[in-house]
């Protein structure tokens, strides 16, 4: 089983690195929150006292980080990670970030005889806890084949769509069609809710109907109709609000790169900054439907 350095143990970063201990594999973990670590612990990792701790003698390290600078400023520079690893090591980088950091990282991995595959991926809290997770891989395939051992340890689904920075372009595709979809699906009940529907048998409906999408069968934004979705559970959980609007920025920022055209995306990255300011940013992402339905 391979040496594994993981950093990065939040909702989705401990679910899946708990899924690669009962694969067998050795875990050094590090997180800046210690309970996370104690957690890792727990389920059979080894603590690190820092990242570059971690990374001695590993054979893969795995991360999984809010936002570009976080990514950059681990791996990058004269302190950065890429200049303690072992000779020939592989990184694997799940976080979102902007296609263009991902490059600049990869590019200086291979600059010091390393292999790395942005892989970032999508299914949520949920497909991390169960080990369902869709990995979406930008990298050389020679890395991608070192990696999908540990890739279907913790998911089903792998996909690899070009090179590096590609597997971040199409998951910032993905997620702004999801926050798309989950704005429009809430406005849907809403309306439904104002002409006396009910909102479980309205989604029941939609469900098996041409609005079917996994906003109204996985993650519902109305309280009540899914039991363990994050709605039913005052929102808490599942994929925050804000990390949904950094996403879309992230979308917005690549369109202008190419002067693609994304007038859908930019106006749920309205949405979701509106929610935001309303004081749900740290609530789950379905809780975009309080701005249509003030009395959730």
């Amino acid at each position: 089983m391979s040496r594994i350095a993981f950093i990065g143990l939040g909702n989705m970063g401990g679910p899946m690195a708990s899924n690669l201990l009962k694969a067998g594999h050795s875990l050094r973990v590090f997180d800046l929150a210690p309970a996370l670590v104690a957690g890792a612990v727990v389920a059979g990792a080894h603590a690190a006292i820092d990242a570059a701790d971690a990374v001695v003698d590993a054979e893969v390290v795995i991360s999984m980080l809010p936002a570009s600078r976080h990514v950059e400023g681990l791996y990058l520079g004269d302190a950065g990670l890429l200049a303690q690893m072992p000779a020939g090591a592989l990184v694997i980088d799940c976080s979102t970030i902007a296609p263009a950091s991902a490059q600049k990282v990869a590019a200086a991995a291979t600059a010091r005889g390393l292999q790395m595959i942005d892989a970032p991926v999508s299914g949520g809290t949920a497909g991390a806890a169960a080990g369902s997770l869709t990995f979406i891989v930008g990298g050389e395939a020679s890395a991608l084949e070192r990696a999908r051992p540990l890739l279907q340890a913790m998911g089903k689904n792998i996909f690899h769509v070009g090179a590096s920075g590609a597997g971040q372009v199409a998951k910032l595709c993905n997620n702004m069609a999801l926050g798309v979809i989950m704005a429009a699906t809430g406005e849907a009940l809403a309306l439904g809710s104002a002409h006396g529907l009910d909102p479980k048998v309205l989604s029941q409906m939609m469900a098996v109907s041409t609005s079917r999408s996994w906003a109204t069968e996985v993650c519902n934004p109305w309280p009540g109709v899914l039991e363990n979705a994050p709605a039913s559970r005052g929102y808490s959980g599942g994929f925050g609000n804000d990390l949904m609007l950094k996403d879309l920025g992230l979308a917005a920022e690549a369109a202008m790169s190419t002067g693609a055209s994304i007038p859908l995306g930019e106006l749920a990255r309205n949405l979701y900054a509106m929610n935001s300011r309303a004081g749900h940013g740290g609530l789950d992402f379905s809780s975009v439907v309080k701005l249509v339905a003030k009395d959730l």
